[in-house]
């Protein structure tokens, strides 16, 4: 039987052991669902990236969490297309490579620094909106995340934003109250199915242009993620518009830090363009990714 070669990386991170854990499957070609499915659960991470098919500068890829297929996952992204380059998968000094999923593609820019491939910019999914949850329904995520709304911080939005999956935010006051909450995940895993939300997403403001951030998503089969691409180009949307960032410059780049709580600290670097009407069109998030180890399975 052929072995599959797959490696570990760590993304939104410069050191192993940081940012957040991605498996990427490098040869998935003749994979059906069921198997990425399984191979997927065997990996154990809490993403896993398949290619499935490659030409050039072009990718077809599946991303799969341990509960089934998502449509974008943006540390798996940002992993994958600097893993591309640096294992020579791609052609040598790539700056651009188009990952297509099942329902788009995704362009990322490869930045290098002294001619080594050092950060990763990955387009996701346009950004989206629902309408905003009762007040009630955001009382009892509160009390479900360990909180009241004591702690919610009045001058930042709340809401239900996409970029690839739909999640809640919530603000807080500071980042000291994000990294107190003990959340009720059956409680919490109930309201997301209530709310069809993948994650609840909680942040806090650092500096005018800084957040701090943690992600639950017990729907998915994650407890806690501990760097999220998805939901936090979706908070960058979010933020951007509700008017909290400026809109004058046509675009805004935004830092938000993650993972401190589990130990896995990372950083996210959002970019929001805006269209000739203000409203948000475009979202990029980018980082580091370092590889932890190779295998085959």
């Amino acid at each position: 039987m052929a072995r599959i070669p797959y490696v570990i990386v760590d993304a939104f991170a410069s050191t192993p052991g940081a940012g957040n854990r991605v498996a990427i499957v490098l040869d998935a070609r003749g994979m059906d669902l069921e198997e990425m499915r399984s191979l997927a659960r065997r990996l154990g991470e809490p993403e896993t990236a398949f290619v499935t098919e490659r030409q050039g500068t072009l990718f077809a890829v599946r991303f799969f969490t341990p509960s089934g297929e998502v449509e974008f996952s943006g540390h798996a992204a940002i992993a994958l297309g600097l893993t591309l380059v640096r294992l020579g998968l791609a052609p040598e000094g790539s700056k651009r490579l188009f990952l297509h999923t099942p329902t788009e593609a995704l362009p990322v820019e490869i930045l290098y620094e002294a001619g080594e491939p050092r950060k990763a910019l990955v387009r996701g999914p346009a950004p989206r909106f629902r309408d905003l949850p009762p007040y009630q329904v955001l009382k009892e995520v509160l009390e479900a995340l360990g909180s009241d709304e004591r702690y919610l911080h009045r001058g930042l939005p709340y809401g239900i934003a996409y970029t690839g999956l739909w999640s809640l935010f919530v603000p807080l006051v500071a980042p000291g109250v994000v990294d107190a909450l003990e959340p009720e995940m059956k409680t919490l895993a109930e309201l997301s199915h209530q709310l069809e939300v993948a994650t609840v997403h909680a942040y806090a403001p650092m500096g005018p242009r800084s957040f701090y951030a943690r992600d639950f998503a017990p729907l998915l089969g994650i407890p806690e993620d501990p760097v999220t691409g998805s939901a936090n180009a979706a908070l960058g949307a979010l933020l951007a518009r509700a008017g909290v960032v400026p809109k004058r410059e046509g675009r805004v780049a935004l830092t938000i830090y993650q993972g401190h709580r589990l130990g896995n600290p990372g950083v996210v670097e959002v970019v929001v363009e805006y269209s000739p009407t203000g409203l948000p069109y475009g979202v990029q998030i980018g980082g580091e990714a370092v590889q932890v180890l190779a295998g085959e399975l």
